[in-house]
Formats: C-alpha cells, structure tokens, sequence
C-alpha cells in the first residue's frame, strides 16, 4: 500500500467520514467536540442514514398503527364495542412520512448546522491518506485528504436468493415502507427481524400473507422457544408459514408471481400479487476503493478488531458496513468509540457486545439479551434457565395477553445474570431491566428481591429470578 508522505499540517482534515448515518454522526459529532477538523461525505439521495429513512422510524410508525387497529378489532376482550375498526391506508402513511420528515429535517440540522464540513458526494480511496469526490459537474472539491478516517457506509438491502427474482419482480423492505396501495396477497421471503415485522404488519390490514423461511423456525438467532410461540400467533391470524425450506424457483401465474420450493421433501408452489425479500441487509462497500489501502472484507463486511480498527491503522470502521451486528444503538457506540479512539490513541477503547439486543416489533414483541440457551450450548458455556408464562401474570392477565414468557439464563455458580428473553406485551421496553441488570453484574437473587410495583409488567422477571435464586443456593 503507497500513501502519501505528508505531516499533519498538510492534510485538509484530521478526520474524514464516510456515510452520514447514525454511525457516521456520532463519530463526527464525537471528533469535532474534541477539537478534531473534520469532514463528513455522504453520497446519499437523502440525508438522514436508514434508521430514520428506511428502517426503524417508518416501520415503527406503521407497526404501531396496525396494533392500535388490532386492539380495536379485539375490543370486546374487555368488554368494549366498537362496531367496525377500518383503516385508510392513504391517511396512515402519509401520518409515516410525516413522521419521517420530521426525523430527517432535524437530522439534516445537526449535519449541516454541525462544527464538522459536510460534503455532498460519493467518495473512494485512490490511497492511504486521499479521497476521489464523484460530485455534480461544477461541484468542488474534487478530492480530499485526511490523516485518519471512518468507514460508515451502512448498507443496502441483500440481494434475492434467486436470479429469476430480478426479472420477475420483487420489493424490498425500502419499497414495502413507501407503497401507495396495500397488495391482495404478498409473499414474504425470509423469518428474521425485518421480515416477520412486516408480515405481521400486512396482514393486518388485510392483505393474504405467507412466509417462506429457510430455518426450522421464525427468528432462528434466538432460542426456538421464541420462534415456536411467535409462529402459533402468526398461524393464530391466518399467515400461512413455511418453514424449513429450500427455494427452487419462480413463475408467473396471470397478474401473480410465484414461487416454488421444497418443505419436507414435497415441491410446493405459492403464488401472490407481490414477493417481499426480507432476507435481511448486506455492507455497502462497493466501489470504496478499500482494496487500495489494505482494508480487509469478507463478504464485503470491513474487518475490524474491538477498537474499530481496521487493517490499516489510521482507518476505523463503524455501523452496518462493519457489523457484525447492524444495530442502530450498536453503530452509534462504534462511532464513538472508532473517534475516540483516534482522538486518544494511547487509551483506547473496545466494543462490548456483552449486553447486545435486538427487538422484534411484533405482536406479542419479541427482545433477547446476552447469552441464549442456543449459543451457550454452542459455546459450551455452563447455564442454569428458568421462564415464566404472561398468561399466568397479573397486569398481562388483566390486558388479556394469552401468548409470551419471559426467560432468564444465570451462572450456576455465581448466580450472575447472563441473558435475558421476553416474548410479550411492551419486551422491547421490559428488556431494558436485564441489561441495567446484566451491566451491572447482578446475579439472579438480587433481581428476585429488587422492589417491583405490583401490578405492573416488569415484576414479571422476578418469578423466573426467584426460581434461579433457589436453584443456586
């Protein structure tokens, strides 16, 4: 790898930065209070990063509408009438997009009124300490130099499983957050995160939904407990779920596309007005240039150790573009840390994904945290488990919750707790307790004897606490 032998002084910046999502802002937001002269470049079509454009806002704001309409179709639960819960699908995206607006518009403040330059332009490293700007004809500059940088490009939707599917036709979730009629039918393609959110969603309001999964069940990253009671609430509300496939190929049936695939040794053959691809997202790295400076891929995924550093030393790395976990809380703490870490080269500090999580915005929502019982076997790691059933807990009785459980994991010998699983009413807000819990090393007991307001959810926790409390003694 040649750079350029040049001294701080002759560098146009201290820092540049790649992307100008939730990773790239916290690191340039990070490096300029420092003192740092920093630029960010963000080749987007809009500012704002997935997060706020196409990801967590815009399918929050949907998934939310669908269960306020849910609710209101159950409404007799509790004794309550409401003769007809309709929707207006035009009325609830535009709510999304002005939702999203608001978002971007104060994301775009914080780029452009920040004490960072931010430069308009897609950009790709000709050598160790140079950036090529592609820009508008008139536009300047056309290069820039820097003596340190951060690589956080994000990344795109992952591409379909088969080729056929480029001609045939098919959304991805990007597409699926901004259409302007619901579809009769719709396949979806997938069982993680992404894909079971938006199935759930769809169906809902009315459209016929089926899922193709790959695995065995739904969320294969969690432990199949969790999977297992998610697909009897989908079966529950008429989505036809495939599971343990194998994709075979597409066709078209008048105005549907189809796909054919193989469950338990039988070819299958489903057809729908639209296929979804939900099969997650994969790094955008393409056309950086990284191969010029030494920057290791695999799988075009920037290889970086725990301080964000890649191959080459002056080049950090943070956010979707790394992983391994695309994450949003995960990429702004990669951010901070790949800047602070340039700022305090002496002192640096490592990423933790101890108490990594992830959210499921279902209904019932499903949120893990730490170690699961599938991973401790596979990593040989000694646990004792313990679960509790909402259906047999106060609050959860009284706002008629028939499916979910909570799960803890805990050292057989300490007692610490080290992971956590909720599949129920308000998880992603219930998963918060273990990791205060987990950050702060408590084992199992101090949990079972912490005062709870009863009734509430989160005393919850406490029942599969005391039973590990009694095991451990």
């Amino acid at each position: 790898m040649k750079t350029k032998n040049k001294t701080r002084n002759s560098y146009d910046y201290d820092l540049a930065i790649l992307g100008g999502g939730s990773a790239g802002y916290a690191a340039a937001r990070t490096a300029t209070d420092a003192g740092l002269k920093t630029v960010l470049i963000d080749g987007g079509s809009e500012l704002g990063g997935l997060c706020i454009l196409r990801g967590c806002m815009p399918s929050k704001a949907l998934l939310y509408a669908a269960e306020v309409l849910h609710l209101a179709r159950v409404a007799k639960t509790w004794g309550l009438k409401i003769p007809q819960a309709g929707f207006d699908f035009k009325a609830v995206m535009a709510r999304k997009r002005e939702m999203v607006e608001e978002f971007a518009c104060y994301r775009r403040g914080q780029l452009t009124g920040g004490k960072f330059k931010l430069l308009r332009a897609q950009a790709g490293f000709v050598d160790g300490h140079t950036l090529a700007l592609r820009q508008p004809p008139g536009s300047s500059p056309k290069s820039v130099t820097a003596k340190n940088f951060i690589v956080s490009t994000g990344s795109m939707p992952a591409p379909p499983p088969l080729p056929e599917l480029r001609e045939l036709g098919y959304l991805t979730s990007d597409e699926a957050l901004s259409l302007s009629r619901l579809p009769r039918s719709l396949i979806v393609l997938g069982g993680g995160l992404v894909a079971v959110e938006l199935a759930q969603f769809f169906c809902r309001f009315g459209v016929k939904v089926t899922v193709i999964q790959r695995s065995r069940h739904l969320l294969r990253e969690c432990d199949e407990d969790v999977g297992a009671t998610l697909e009897k609430v989908f079966r529950g509300e008429k989505i036809q779920l495939h599971t343990d496939t194998r994709l075979r190929g597409v066709f078209r049936k008048g105005r549907e596309k189809g796909i054919v695939f193989e469950s338990g040794a039988r070819i299958k053959r489903v057809a729908a007005e639209e296929i979804l691809v939900a099969l997650g997202r994969v790094p955008a790295t393409a056309g950086l240039g990284l191969e010029n400076i030494g920057v290791q891929t695999e799988n075009g995924r920037i290889v970086t150790n725990s301080s964000m550093q890649t191959a080459a030393p002056h080049v950090y790395a943070a956010g979707d573009c790394t992983g391994p976990h695309q994450i949003v809380h995960i990429a702004v703490e990669q951010g901070e840390i790949a800047a602070g870490n340039i700022i305090h080269p002496a002192k640096k500090r490592q990423i933790d994904y101890r108490l990594l999580c992830s959210v499921a915005f279902t209904d019932p929502q499903v949120a893990v945290a730490g170690l699961t019982e599938k991973e401790a076997k596979a990593r040989q790691i000694a646990y004792l488990a313990a679960s509790y059933l909402f259906n047999d807990h106060g609050k959860s009785i009284i706002m008629g919750v028939k499916h979910g459980f909570v799960k803890l994991l805990a050292d057989p010998r300490s007692g610490e707790i080290l992971g956590g699983a909720c599949v129920g009413p308000a998880a992603g807000e219930l998963i918060h307790e273990i990791i205060a819990a987990m950050r702060h090393h408590m084992t199992a007991g101090e949990l079972a004897v912490m005062p709870h307001y009863h009734p509430t959810l989160a005393e919850i926790w406490t029942y599969p606490a005391s039973e590990l409390a009694e095991k451990i003694k």
